[in-house]
């Protein structure tokens, strides 16, 4: 049910071609934004432990190896390596999407008219919610971005944003087992909200120069 809000136990992250020859082609967002955000959404789904999907394609002959950075969050954890453009094509990314046992797919991926726009129709047809992650996905043109954001949205994906996901994760400050880390996160990657955070811990509870605990 899309009334539903995302939470850690119905929800799985998938990453779907973040591989440098693809971030290239990316000119609808600033790449350092997007890289940002992207890193900002892995943090998030790795804190609330998320199931989580990580997926390349033609890593050796075209596109590179998925960001060393991105790969760091997961250690351990291999790309799904893939020769179809689609990912809903490859039987080895569908077989871990089923394994999850979520419905709800939170997706992420370069570039948004192509590696988001046909595995998020082919999820919504087979009776899965997709979750499009805007600012963690990138097109070829703000043109080309928009169209497939506009095409999913009508068949029924809902569009969020990284850090939308990580609120939404977190819902309530006092759930402390996840606070000191999802702060870590505003302030490492929000921009001026996570600016307002560091200036609120120093001067209205005295926080120390330099990174300390919350």
């Amino acid at each position: 049910m899309k009334t539903e809000l995302l939470n850690p136990q119905n929800s799985t992250v998938i990453f779907i071609d973040h591989q440098p020859q693809m971030t290239f082609g990316v000119a609808n967002i600033d790449r350092q934004i997007l890289f940002n955000n992207v890193l900002l959404l892995a943090k998030a789904a790795k804190i609330f432990k998320v199931p989580t999907i990580l997926t390349t394609v033609e890593t050796k002959s075209f596109s590179g190896n998925m960001w060393p950075q991105l790969l760091d969050i997961f250690p351990g954890q291999e790309p799904i390596e893939r020769s179809s453009m689609n990912s809903w094509e490859d039987k080895k990314f569908v077989a871990a999407v089923q394994a999850t046992g979520k419905k709800k797919l939170i997706m992420a991926a370069l570039w948004t008219e192509v590696c988001l726009a046909f595995p998020a129709l082919e999820a919504i047809k087979a009776g899965y919610e997709v979750y499009a992650v805007e600012d963690a996905s990138g097109g070829t043109s703000k043109v080309a971005h928009d169209a497939a954001m506009r095409r999913i949205e009508q068949a029924g994906a809902v569009p969020v944003t990284s850090l939308q996901v990580l609120l939404e994760f977190q819902r309530d400050w006092a759930h402390k087992e996840t606070y000191n880390e999802v702060i870590e996160i505003v302030k490492e990657h929000c921009g001026a909200y996570g600016q307002g955070v560091e200036y609120a811990y120093t001067m209205v509870h005295g926080a120390p120069a330099g990174r300390t605990a919350v």
